[in-house]
């Protein structure tokens, strides 16, 4: 029996949104190619937002899929792994040469343990909340930002960029791949009586960020970036000081 043609459109267009992020990170590398950095930070910044777009729109249709959780998962690995990690090599990597290459590697393997480690815990019954590991998008998100904030904002010097570029390239690998906790947007849903809180931040982060794009948006994913290992170190001291014991994590990444 043929599935309904509106519920056929229901399905396809999360599919089309996650071909957008596949296409812009499909440009990043082109731009990367061409030595034009700043537009592939851009494109970079693009996917994200196609990115947030086509899960967002897959939960509200209730069109979820294990075929659109795969699709989703490749055009990551492109638009969030590979992207940026020739984004970054070219930028400030290009100089060490094989040693840049080895790091580059290590930033794109980690990304896709991340993604496969996330799509096994979504098909056993994980909910996605917190992550396990930095999700790939913000580990991509700082790597732009730091481009479009050193074009604009703060020029680095030749022998400065190599060392912050490996550096930064290896704390993102091994952020995506630990099992540190970040916050979901989902979250928000079960904690009613902040809503209006978020809202307040939402609106003051959003006015900070159409004021100074060029430094803003770099202060946001760096500090998401942050915000699991101050929130695991958080947890540690508390412990420490009795006042709430630590959640123990299993080595499959579920917390128990």
């Amino acid at each position: 029996m043929k599935q309904p043609k509106k519920r056929r459109v229901v399905y396809l267009i999360p599919n089309l949104l996650t071909t957008g992020n596949l296409f812009s990170g499909l440009a990043s590398i082109l731009f990367v190619f061409g030595g034009d950095f700043g537009s592939a930070a851009i494109a970079i910044l693009v996917a994200i937002v196609f990115d947030v777009l086509d899960g967002t729109s897959a939960r509200l249709m209730k069109s979820t899929s294990d075929f659109g959780l795969q699709y989703d998962s490749l055009a990551d690995v492109v638009a969030f792994g590979v992207a940026p990690g020739l984004l970054m090599y070219s930028w400030a990597l290009s100089t060490p040469k094989m040693l840049g290459a080895a790091v580059m590697f290590a930033f794109v393997a980690c990304g896709a343990l991340r993604l496969a480690r996330h799509n096994v815990l979504a098909t056993t019954g994980g909910d996605g909340k917190p992550f396990t590991g930095l999700p790939i998008p913000g580990a991509a998100g700082v790597m732009a930002t730091l481009v479009i904030f050193e074009q604009h904002v703060a020029p680095l010097g030749e022998k400065v960029k190599p060392i912050l570029g490996i550096v930064l390239t290896l704390v993102l690998a091994f952020l995506m791949v630990s099992t540190f906790r970040y916050r979901s947007l989902k979250e928000l849903k079960t904690q009613e009586h902040h809503h209006f809180n978020y809202l307040v931040y939402a609106v003051l982060i959003l006015m900070a960020v159409l004021a100074y794009p060029q430094a803003m948006l770099f202060v946001v994913f760096a500090a998401y970036a942050l915000s699991g290992v101050l929130e695991q170190g958080w947890r540690l001291g508390a412990a420490m000081m009795g006042k709430k014991p630590v959640e123990e994590v299993r080595p499959d990444g579920l917390h128990k």
